[in-house]
């Protein structure tokens, strides 16, 4: 069976430079800038979120494939777990001490 090349996977590329963009975006910020911490850590924050679900669109082809529905369910619960893992966490952690 012989299979078709698609060429050069320029979309890959795009993803991976965006998220070396995002990720040298959050060190300026942590490192460079002098404002507030609690304005650098949701900054910091929101470029994560926007980086995951570029990586989730690109590199994990969220967006192909016939069953999106088994993915988006999977993807949901993923979330989840993270979700409670973080919030347990803190919540462990703060009050511990």
């Amino acid at each position: 069976m012989a299979h078709k090349s698609k060429g050069f996977p320029i979309s890959h590329v795009i993803g991976f430079i965006t998220s070396l963009v995002l990720t040298f975006a959050a060190v300026g910020l942590a490192l460079k800038t002098s404002l507030p911490l609690k304005t650098i850590m949701w900054s910091i924050g929101s470029l994560a979120i926007i980086q995951a679900a570029l990586q989730l669109y690109m590199f994990m082809h969220m967006s192909e494939g016939e069953d999106n529905k088994s993915q988006t369910i999977n993807i949901l619960y993923a979330f989840f777990i993270a979700l409670v893992t973080v919030v347990g966490t803190v919540w462990v952690m703060s009050f511990g001490m």
